[in-house]
This record gives C-alpha cells, sequence and structure tokens, in this order.
C-alpha cells in the first residue's frame, strides 16, 4: 500500500542518527533482561538523540498517504477523508511513543545498563552536546561530497573506458 522509497528514507534517517540499533552487542547486554534503570536511561537517551523529532512525523505522513490514496479513487470525498484524516492523526499521535520504546529496547540489548548511563553522560557534556547539534550538518554535507565525488569518479571512468575503447577500435 505504500511506497518503498518512504520506508528506505525512514531508515536513512535513523541510521544517520545512530538509531537503527545497528551496533555490535556487548556479551553482557545479551545475557541479562534490562532493567527498569536500563530502559528508562535507553529511553532518555533515545529522546536526547532527537527520536522524538524524526518520529512525531511519521504518523501524519501515514495517514497522509492513505488519504491520498481514497481520494485517487473517488476526489470527491476530500472534504470528509479531510475530516477524518485530522481526526486519525490527532488519535495516533500518541503512537509514536511505540517506536521510542522500541528503539529503547534495542539499546537496552545491546548495551549494559553502565554503558547506556556513560553515552548518556557523554551525550550531556558539552562535547556530546555539540556532537548531538553538528553531526547532522556533517553528514548532509558529507552526503553531498559524496555524490560530488562520485560524479566526478563516473566523468573519469566513461573518458577512460572511451579512450580504451578506442585503442581496441570502437568509437563509443
Amino acid at each position: 500500500m505504500f511506497d518503498q522509497p518512504t520506508a528506505l528514507a525512514a531508515r536513512a534517517i535513523l541510521v544517520g542518527l545512530g538509531l537503527s540499533g545497528l551496533v555490535l552487542t556487548t556479551p553482557a547486554a545479551q545475557a541479562q533482561q534490562p532493567s527498569a534503570a536500563a530502559t528508562a536511561t535507553a529511553t532518555e537517551l533515545v529522546k536526547l538523540k532527537g527520536a522524538n523529532a524524526l518520529y512525531e512525523p511519521l504518523v501524519a505522513g501515514i495517514v497522509e498517504k492513505a488519504k491520498g490514496m481514497f481520494l485517487q479513487t473517488n476526489p470527491m470525498l476530500s472534504k470528509d477523508l479531510n475530516e477524518v484524516a485530522a481526526k486519525m492523526r490527532a488519535d495516533l499521535a500518541p503512537r509514536t511513543s511505540e517506536l521510542l520504546t522500541e528503539t529503547a529496547r534495542r539499546y537496552t540489548g545491546r548495551f549494559t545498563e553502565q554503558e547506556l548511563k556513560d553515552a548518556l553522560a557523554f551525550y550531556k557534556s558539552p562535547l556530546g552536546h555539540k556532537l548531538l547539534v553538528e553531526e547532522p550538518g556533517i553528514a548532509d554535507q558529507s552526503m553531498r561530497s559524496m555524490a560530488s565525488w562520485a560524479d566526478k569518479l563516473a566523468e573519469e571512468v566513461v573518458s577512460k573506458m572511451r579512450a580504451e575503447m578506442r585503442k581496441r577500435g570502437h568509437d563509443i
């Protein structure tokens, strides 16, 4: 029902924020159930890293996609669909806490309580705060730089490949 690029974009954002949980699992974190303190610390860490800002627009986006799907089949339902969508956005907004809980659970499954406390302390420090503030801009600049670098490399490869093919008697 929903397109794959939306899911891929959400995953890219999660990875960029370091919230995807794709980190190495420590043996100590695997061996035990997380304590309430570990869960609370992980939740605070996830919030501090900006998960709320990432998760909050998801409900509205999903509701709007569904509304758009129904509008395509019957544009005359616009007024009613707009009203239903507004109510659903409001009713479903608290569901983003499910994502927050799931992300915190992933952290508690991969880090010990002490590691979570240490990470939280770091991100609350001036350097940690600066990292949180500056990292999105660095990631954005890196992506633009990478795209430019890849374009230049592609031009170089095409040019060299043409030259080599000319040597073999092919004009491409």
